[in-house]
């Protein structure tokens, strides 16, 4: 280690957090441990499997700690073993406590997938999304006991296409907040800069998403639904039905053309097209996936799902 490097404990769980693992990797600093959330069931067979982050970590030949709680005796000791003099936090899952805070010398930052203090909270980016916004950002702060309200080191924008999906933005955004967490470190090591408060006044919040966030209300206007398909991309997915059967809506397209149809009368379903009237303009169906099946393109589900022109989507079944 040089003079200036730290010792640094990594709280991470999915796969945003791996690029600013790797980026300490590769930096002056020893990681000098990983924390991660214990194996849980993931995928459509719910089999237990690692996470991105433990994968990474072993990969690195890192100590890894699952705790089930962070209150365990037993985990602390682990922890402060570790004699980290810093600890990074990327998509941990978990609100630390005030002990496990305190166990690095020059306490604990974090990477967080918003501008700050704008979309505080779990799920930053998909909220972000969902809201229309045309811009967001990563942010390195401070952690403090309150909910991502801690000084604030760096910060860095990014905007938001279009037809973007939360996919597309988060990955680019796990690794801009990658690059600004190695240069904080690097002003950590030399200076100790305490960062810039956060304004209050401005604060947002961004709840974890449930699948209450699904169902599409085609009474809205087609922009909002456009910007809800895009937000719940890759999970729980907005969701309509047809004919009693429930469709998982992936990507979407604002059609240029209106109509004077109801809220959710299919106004075109031939070749690439499938146009749904909204409560204003017309929302284009681009990618979508029948309940228990692959998600297939819009040709190929009129191919084997003729839908006359008039037909409805409706809330449930």
């Amino acid at each position: 280690m040089t003079p200036r490097s730290l010792r640094i404990v990594f709280f991470g769980t999915p796969a945003f957090a791996v690029p600013s693992l790797d980026a300490l990797l590769a930096s002056a600093h020893l990681v000098a441990g990983v924390v991660t959330q214990p194996d849980r069931p993931r995928g459509r067979g719910h089999r237990t499997s690692d996470a991105p982050v433990k994968i990474r970590a072993s990969e690195a030949g890192l100590p890894i700690l699952q705790p089930a709680g962070l209150k365990a005796p037993e985990f602390l000791a682990a922890l402060t073993a570790l004699e980290a003099d810093l600890g990074v936090v990327a998509a941990y899952g978990r609100i630390l406590t005030d002990a496990v805070l305190a166990v690095p010398r020059l306490g604990m930052i974090n990477v967080h997938a918003s501008l700050l203090p704008r979309y505080r909270g779990a799920a930053p980016v998909h909220r972000a999304v969902m809201a229309g916004e045309r811009e967001t950002g990563a942010t390195i702060m401070r952690v403090v006991k309150a909910l991502d309200a801690g000084p604030l080191l760096a910060a860095a924008r990014r905007a938001i296409g279009d037809d973007e999906t939360s996919v597309d933005v988060e990955r680019d955004l796990a690794q801009l907040g990658a690059r600004l967490l190695t240069e904080a470190v690097d002003r950590l090591a030399a200076d100790g800069v305490p960062g810039e408060p956060q304004s209050e006044a401005e604060a947002t919040y961004a709840p974890r998403l449930t699948k209450d966030d699904s169902p599409i209300d085609w009474s809205r206007p087609a922009e909002e639904l456009h910007d809800q398909i895009r937000g719940l991309h890759p999970w729980p997915h907005a969701e309509t039905f047809l004919d009693g059967k429930r469709l998982i809506l992936l990507r979407s397209h604002l059609a240029a053309q209106s109509s004077n149809e109801p809220p959710g009368a299919i106004v075109a379903a031939r070749g690439d097209d499938l146009d749904v009237a909204t409560g204003r303009g017309v929302l284009r169906i681009v990618e979508l996936q029948v309940e228990g099946k692959k998600p297939m393109r819009t040709r190929d589900f009129l191919a084997g799902h003729p839908v006359p022109a008039g037909r409805r989507l409706s809330v449930a079944p």
